[in-house]
């Protein structure tokens, strides 16, 4: 039995790559210095894999996204982008003025850039998978050459078409569109591998994650013909991973030699192999250490479980569940956790190391039985139960999730305590994030400044932004959140039972960062989370300033959680206290309340069959938690989604704003509510692509209104960026709003 790893972060234990890729764009760094810190990072990582398991990737560290370097290595760089420049290009089509869709991976926190196919001309463009190989060989270090499957390239793909109402881009669901252009796509794959051949790797690892997705019986004939082209080059193992394939029988005939199957995410995977078997000539690649929690495995019981995998085959590699840079790096340094927690925590090298005891355990390795033996002892030991919680859960009822008044009822009284104009213009909540006030947070957790002198220069910081927005013109303002880290570790550093870390953070796109935190025990909020900010910015203008709250189930799928309650009960613990601050904030005169749910789609399951499930729960943790008076007007934000499959479950959350993305689709999203029967919410246009540094003019916001309007009666719109303006620069905010308040004021005045 051999042990495999992949996915393993490459952000660094001391975020190597994220320091990287911003002193390369703000040009403080050289491209040759760029490349050398990659290249160190690369072998960092090597090192780490070689210390713990027999077999890992290259070609995994992107410099931006591996969705991006796929598209690239096939060609398929939009004519907007070309010529191709390197990394000028690389960077424009990633983060410029005209970039790529950002959208959720599957159903996890990470963005990949949705490619664009304008034409069925691919060709190699960049051999990265042969590059990399090389590179590590040329320092001796073996690797297995790995690759985005053709078939998940495409599956997430969108292809662009023109008419004569202009260019839409759109995914590609006609069979007969679909197996044209992946006829094309295929030979590029096969000029790959026919050069990774000459180099002979071990194997190939292509990953086909879109093989668990609900797929139609002409798609697996599909990706049967596709793998009959492929596979006569060299050894293949096609990985899947974040739930179990759509047709295992299918799967396990596909004519390649290794076959990943995640056994973590749920139960079925695994009946198949007991009831179905697998091919004796095929390599089993079982996917057994959770790649997505950070909980430790019992590893007794992993054991038996390989001992059994054992018996159905004999050709076996145990590895992650699923790519492994969805956790931190390493519990190393994390000396604040209480030690009943970090006892019960493995993150990525821990896994990796898990996965070793595991190889050493089934060969009789007495230190390792003895590590595995202790470790079960320390999962044992239970933290963190709060009955009274559990008590007002278990008395929720019906109508603790509606609230007291219809929509239609609601919204006249809202319309008369907020008397906004039409297209009333506001923020999502957050401004920049400066390097200033970084440094006094970071003053005050040194303590190097006291409580009341990092108050003060939080209150300093929100009476200027109240003041900038008032001369902005914007008519709903925010505070700023500048005492905010994230909008998840806020609010998790203020609720018992929910524990931080100093170091363990994950990339979510490009550079961006978070520290998800650890749901341990039962949730509660033990004193207001929000008000003394909230208040304080309200008292200094006449305008409405919005409540901001992080929604429960954004809270719970950007946490890890705990295994041992179901989610649904998570998601109202978690609800419940937040439905408690909506109450301090409307006893203090707060008007408008923006609880923010851009996890609300990204949590679904990957198969429709489930969704009702979830979706059931979800919505009702929103309603728990936003059940405010008729008159407060409750707000919701979500960016970066597929709304057209979930419109129906977002309505039913009974919001009376919802805002969205609008610029990167360029109002694509819009199509949404039209395709829904009587959609009568208000919805706040994201017509400011947050994202990009790039400053919108007033033409390309007032084209994305304007398409809205076709679909949309205009008292129904809000003008806003379609995300928080954190990561942006105070000189690329201003120009960009002042912009987005004119375009509101002129459009007034048009219709």
């Amino acid at each position: 039995m051999q042990t495999l790893a992949y996915g393993f972060p490459k952000l660094g234990k001391k975020r190597e790559f994220k320091q990287l890729l911003e002193n390369f764009w703000k040009g403080t760094l050289e491209e040759e210095a760029f490349y050398e810190g990659i290249n160190n990072l690369k072998l960092e990582r090597a090192k780490i894999y070689q210390k713990n398991v027999d077999l890992f990737p290259s070609n995994e560290l992107s410099l931006y996204d591996f969705i991006l370097d796929t598209a690239i290595m096939v060609g398929a760089i939009p004519g907007r982008f070309q010529p191709y420049q390197g990394l000028k290009t690389y960077f424009e089509m990633a983060k410029g003025k005209q970039a790529l869709e950002l959208t959720k991976w599957f159903n996890t926190n990470y963005h990949y850039l949705v490619p664009e196919i304008e034409t069925k001309d691919f060709s190699l463009f960049e051999n990265f998978p042969l590059k990399d190989f090389l590179f590590y060989q040329n320092f001796g270090v073996n690797t297995l050459p790995k690759l985005v499957g053709p078939f998940t390239f495409l599956k997430l793909a969108k292809l662009v078409k023109t008419s004569s109402e202009g260019i839409t881009v759109e995914k590609i669901t006609d069979s007969k569109v679909f197996e044209e252009i992946l006829k094309h796509l295929v030979p590029v794959y096969q000029e790959i591998l026919k050069t990774l051949k000459e180099v002979e790797p071990q194997a190939v690892l292509i990953e086909e994650p879109a093989l668990v997705m609900d797929l139609e019986p002409w798609e697996w004939k599909l990706v049967k013909k596709v793998y009959e082209k492929l596979s006569g080059f060299t050894d293949l193992w096609v990985l899947t991973y974040y739930d179990s394939v759509s047709d295992y029988q299918a799967f396990i005939d596909l004519p390649v030699k290794g076959l990943g199957l995640d056994l973590v995410s749920n139960a079925e995977n695994f009946n198949n192999l007991k009831q179905l078997g697998f091919p004796e000539d095929k390599i089993l690649i079982a996917g057994i250490i959770n790649g997505r929690q950070v909980w430790r495995a019992n590893l007794e019981a992993k054991l038996r479980e390989i001992e059994f995998l054992l018996k159905i085959n004999q050709n076996l590699v145990i590895t992650n569940s699923c790519p492994l840079f969805h956790l931190p790096v390493s519990l190393e340094g994390e000396d604040l956790l209480p030690i009943e927690l970090k006892n019960k925590l493995a993150f990525a090298e821990e896994k990796l190391t898990e996965l070793d005891l595991l190889k050493r355990g089934l060969e009789g390795d007495l230190e390792a039985l003895g590590l595995i033996a202790e470790s079960k002892d320390k999962l044992q030991v239970s933290f963190g139960q709060n009955e009274e919680v559990k008590a007002r859960i278990s008395n929720l009822t019906e109508q603790d999730f509606i609230r007291d008044l219809p929509y239609q009822e609601r919204i006249k009284l809202q319309q008369q305590r907020l008397n906004l104009p039409i297209f009333p213009t506001t923020t999502i909540g957050s401004f920049p994030q400066t390097e200033e006030v970084r440094r006094m947070r970071a003053k005050f957790n040194k303590r190097e400044i006291s409580l009341d002198e990092y108050k003060d220069f939080i209150r300093q910081k929100i009476a200027e932004v109240i003041k900038l927005q008032e001369e902005l013109g914007l008519d709903v303002l925010v505070h700023g959140e500048f005492e905010r880290t994230d909008m998840v570790e806020f609010f998790a550093q203020k609720l018992e039972g929910i524990a931080t870390t100093k170091e363990g953070w994950v990339l979510s796109y490009g550079s961006r960062v978070y520290r998800p935190p650890i749901i341990y025990g039962d949730v509660w909020r033990k004193e207001p989370m929000t008000l003394e900010e909230i208040t304080y910015a309200q008292s200094l203008t006449q305008k409405p300033v919005k409540g901001m709250l992080t929604g429960p189930v954004t809270i719970l799928n950007w946490s890890y959680y705990r295994e041992d309650l179901p989610k649904e009960q998570i998601a109202y613990q978690i609800a419940l206290a937040l439905f408690d601050e909506v109450k301090d904030l409307e006893k203090a005169g707060i008007k408008i309340i923006q609880i923010d749910e851009p996890a609300f789609r990204e949590g679904a399951p990957i198969k429709r069959k489930d969704w009702d499930s979830y979706f059931t729960w979800a919505v009702k943790a929103f309603r728990l938690c936003a059940k405010a008076l008729p008159e407060t007007q409750i707000h919701t934000h979500m960016c970066y989604s597929e709304f057209n499959e979930i419109i129906s479950y977002i309505a039913a959350m009974d919001f009376d704003v919802i805002s969205i993305e609008a610029s990167r689709s360029k109002g694509e999203i819009i199509e949404a509510f039209e395709t829904f029967s009587g959609w009568d919410r208000q919805v706040g246009l994201g017509v400011y692509d947050i994202h990009s540094p790039a400053i919108p003019d007033k033409e390309e916001m007032k084209a994305i209104v304007k398409r809205a309007l076709k679909i949309l009666p205009k008292e129904l719109l809000w003008i806003n960026p379609d995300c928080g303006l954190k990561t942006r620069k105070w000189e690329e905010v201003i120009p960009a709003l002042k912009n987005m308040v004119e375009v509101a004021q002129e459009l007034r005045q048009e219709v």
